[in-house]
């Protein structure tokens, strides 16, 4: 399939020919999903904690005598119904990653460069590069494009002038193309990629 490449000053600069193999396909939900849930799960710290009774400092005196008070029988301080005491079934430090196959990972990004792509919301740029870093600059021919909410991938490495410029840009986040991911391509509601990042992906999936 072909799609038209455009510059930054929105004008052409020719077309390029994309692989069916990558852009293709007919994306599935059930894959996306799972990418998506493997990704978040992922990143999550799961850094939370309590402490338990036996993690608690004070006294290990009887709180009172066993008999004769009418209450009930109490030996420790740090038990969980007393306040100050330790947490019953609280958080603790886990980590909470799931398993997903390296080809299916694989095949979830295919998928959702291909979605992209069916919904012609794939825009390719002949390449990202800015003489300063100004963000009123790029914001101005990103207007002009068309683009809101936009991922844009690069090459090997993002240009600093080009990078700065974008960073204050709230809906608009650059990488590089190690750093293209699932979540990141669905949560935009356009996909930008340069000549050098679709390159660099057709020839990792070849």
């Amino acid at each position: 399939m072909k799609a038209d490449v455009t510059t930054l000053d929105a004008k052409k600069a020719g077309t390029v020919e994309l692989s069916d193999h990558v852009f293709g396909l007919d994306p599935r939900p059930d894959i996306l999903q799972r990418m998506v849930r493997y990704q978040l799960a992922k990143r999550r710290s799961g850094t939370a904690h309590v402490k338990v009774r036996s993690e608690i400092t004070a006294s290990t005196a009887k709180v009172y005598r066993q008999k004769g008070t009418g209450r009930a029988r109490h030996g420790s301080s740090k038990a969980p119904i007393f306040r100050g005491g330790g947490k019953a079934f609280g958080p603790r430090p886990r980590d909470f990653a799931i398993g997903l196959p390296k080809k299916v990972r694989a095949l979830a990004l295919r998928h959702a460069l291909s979605a992209k792509a069916k919904s012609e919301a794939l825009i390719v740029l002949d390449k990202c590069e800015l003489k300063e870093p100004k963000t009123k600059e790029l914001k101005s021919r990103l207007e002009k494009l068309g683009f809101g909410s936009a991922l844009i991938i690069d090459g090997a490495s993002v240009q600093e002038a080009f990078a700065k410029a974008a960073r204050n840009l709230p809906k608009v986040d650059v990488l590089p193309v190690q750093g293209i991911n699932v979540y990141d391509i669905l949560r935009h509601d356009t996909l930008v990629l340069t000549k050098a990042a679709i390159e660099a992906l057709e020839a990792r999936f070849k």
